[in-house]
């Protein structure tokens, strides 16, 4: 099963962000991973809103947004029209999630739902009919450099079952090194969103490390 590589922008150099966009997708990356954080639904804030437009506009590689904001439904539209070709919601923070995940649906872009370590797949199951990728975070949103949280490894295994059934794509975001990376592939993890621990502030290239990574 070939491995989706998706660079946290996050953790990029933001001194060249030209150099660092081309370099990526030189180095074979599959998705740009960007992330919005506005202070409330996660104690930091993320990515502006002119960086986003920047690396959509620089790149042919699809690009997602992971919205950890409240009134996420108040921003389908804006980044559907920016050209983002995913948008991960959070249904911890939103009553109506099938409702955003619609919204999202009916903007032409595919529907994520992301998952904070304290949600069950039980509490959202019935959304899965509607999104085409489901997002573990494997630590806290808001912050890079976290330790991964072991409890939440058999939401993998559940998710890697049911994915064939619904029809999405399972992904990890949080402490993703190359050790969890090889253990997740394993078991039918889909994608690894790919921040300090196996990408970013390393001693080799972009497309060295993509190379390793697609091995393991």
């Amino acid at each position: 099963m070939e491995k989706l590589l998706c660079p946290s922008m996050m953790c990029a150099n933001f001194g060249n962000l030209e150099l660092e966009v081309k370099m990526l997708e030189e180095g074979g990356v599959d998705i740009f991973h960007l992330d919005v954080m506005d202070g409330s639904f996660v104690p930091n804030f993320g990515m502006g809103l002119q960086d986003i437009e920047y690396i959509v506009s620089h790149t042919s590689k699809p690009c997602d947004v992971h919205l950890m904001v409240n009134k996420a439904s108040d921003y389908i539209q804006k980044f559907a029209d920016i050209g983002v070709q995913i948008i991960y919601v959070h249904p911890e923070n939103d009553p109506h999630i099938t409702r955003t995940l619609q919204m999202i649906r009916d903007a032409h872009v595919h529907p994520g739902l992301a998952i904070n370590p304290g949600t069950s797949i039980e509490t959202i199951q019935e959304a899965l009919n509607l999104v085409d990728y489901v997002m573990v975070m494997s630590v806290n949103p808001g912050f890079a450099g976290q330790k991964y949280l072991n409890f939440v490894d058999h939401k993998f295994k559940q998710l890697c079952q049911m994915k064939e059934q619904y029809g999405f794509k399972v992904m990890i975001d949080g402490a993703c090194s190359p050790e969890r990376i090889q253990t997740l592939s394993q078991i039918g993890v889909d994608g690894f969103i790919l921040g300090t621990s196996a990408l970013f502030g390393k001693a080799k290239s972009y497309q060295e490390i993509c190379q390793e990574l697609r091995q393991l």
